[in-house]
């Protein structure tokens, strides 16, 4: 919401604050955002503040149009001249689904107060992961388990060798051949491969036996930081073992850009599953399971199909506004010249 706000604003020529933003959230979408808060959530999704030769004060860190652009050339390079897709494509994710999920508002008797049934707490919580297709669901990928905390961050719930598994015995075996497997950023989905290039926070002796394994010279007198340098400018581009495992098998790995959730149509696949479970909840363990599944079924083949049509459109959308917006930016920058 965010980012379509501030694009229009940036289209329009027009000057942006955070309180102008604030004040979107509020009147459109009833959101509260404390003035520090967003900044701090500005800063995080990409956007940047300063003199911009763009007409507007507020634009996206070109890091994320960057990431942004490369995610939608590969996408438009996946489709034939008629809209047909050259590989098939395949949207995974995980969620998360509390036992206790329901809306927050009803009607009740003022004596009484609300949700008289209502236990304290949100119940135990599961982790969900699947994909989908232009056809629907992926038959046999779903994997619903227990998580063993109910505070948190879910992502801390999954690991490298637990997704691996599911994608090894659940996800591949059900997909089409030669297909296009797009997924998000999570730490888990991108693990390098063993011998990856060092990070920064790698120790001094693990830089030097990368650069001894790799047969480039270096001196006993060099500091971390011109061992780093150095391990920079030989490094190769960085591998992830999901590529490794997926690449022989002729499967193709794509990842979303950064803050884009818009783009991946499995998120409001999540939102129909969520909203079904908020209405059948009576906040039983029994009740809870036997509506999962009819949950799921309310995302039907039509349901998928017009989510991704609707991702398609906003990356078409991105793809205009990206290349005006720069267009503007430099005829601008020309005149000032």
């Amino acid at each position: 919401m965010i980012r379509t706000f501030v694009r229009e604003k940036n289209s329009q020529g027009q000057k942006i604050r955070v309180d102008d933003i604030r004040d979107y959230l509020h009147k459109e979408h009833h959101v509260e955002a404390p003035r520090t808060t967003l900044l701090q959530a500005l800063k995080r999704f990409g956007f940047t503040y300063g003199h911009g030769r763009c007409q507007s004060p507020v634009k996206e860190h070109p890091r994320i149009i960057l990431a942004r652009r490369r995610y939608l050339r590969r996408k438009r390079a996946n489709r034939n001249p008629d809209g047909t897709l050259k590989r098939p494509e395949v949207y995974l994710d995980e969620t998360f689904l509390h036992m206790h999920h329901s809306y927050s508002r009803t009607w009740y008797f003022e004596e009484d107060g609300p949700w008289v049934k209502k236990p304290t707490g949100k119940g135990p919580r599961r982790i969900i992961v699947h994909a989908i297709t232009h056809a629907g669901w992926v038959n046999g990928a779903q994997l619903v388990f227990e998580s063993k905390q109910q505070t948190g961050d879910y992502h801390g719930q999954m690991n490298w060798d637990n997704f691996s598994r599911w994608l090894t015995t659940q996800l591949v075996p059900n997909i089409p051949d030669q297909s296009l497997i797009i997924l998000d950023n999570a730490p888990y989905h991108n693990p390098l491969v063993d011998d990856a290039f060092p990070a920064q926070r790698t120790l001094k002796k693990e830089l030097c036996e990368w650069l001894e394994r790799n047969g480039i010279p270096w001196t006993e007198d060099m500091l971390k930081p011109e061992l780093f340098e150095l391990c920079q400018r030989f490094a190769p581009r960085p591998e992830f073992k999901l590529d490794h495992l997926l690449n022989p098998l002729g499967h193709m790995v794509l990842r979303t850009p950064p803050y884009h959730p818009e783009l991946q149509p499995i998120e409001t696949c999540w939102a129909v599953v969520k909203n079904y479970m908020a209405d059948h909840c009576d906040f039983t363990r029994e009740t809870f399971t036997q509506e999962l599944p009819k949950a799921f079924e309310k995302v039907t083949n039509k349901t998928c199909q017009k989510v991704i049509a609707r991702v398609v459109e906003q990356e078409e959308k991105y793809w205009k506004e990206d290349s005006e917006l720069y267009d503007k930016d430099e005829a601008t920058y020309d005149g000032e010249l």
